[in-house]
C-alpha cells in the first residue's frame, strides 16, 4: 500500500515529517516530487494576474507575525 508524506531535504538526508510505518531495513521506492506552494495551487482560483513571485512575497509577508511592542 503507498504511503503518501511530506518530508524535508536537510544536510543531504530526507527526513520525513511524520514516523512511517515501516521497519529498519525495509526496502521502498521514493518519488521526489516539489510541493506546489500556496501561491501556485491558489493563483488561479483568485484570478491573479501578477507573476508567482509576487504573489509568494504577499503571502510570505501575511505569514510573518506582527512584531511586539
Amino acid at each position: 500500500m503507498p504511503i503518501v508524506t511530506e518530508a524535508i531535504f536537510e544536510d543531504g538526508v530526507l527526513k520525513p515529517i511524520r514516523p512511517l510505518p515501516l521497519q529498519e531495513h525495509d526496502r521502498v521506492r521514493i518519488v521526489v516530487e516539489n510541493k506546489p506552494s500556496v501561491a501556485q495551487q491558489t493563483a488561479g482560483m483568485l484570478q491573479w494576474t501578477g507573476d508567482a513571485e509576487a504573489f509568494e512575497r504577499i503571502l510570505e509577508e501575511a505569514e510573518e507575525p506582527e512584531p511586539l511592542p
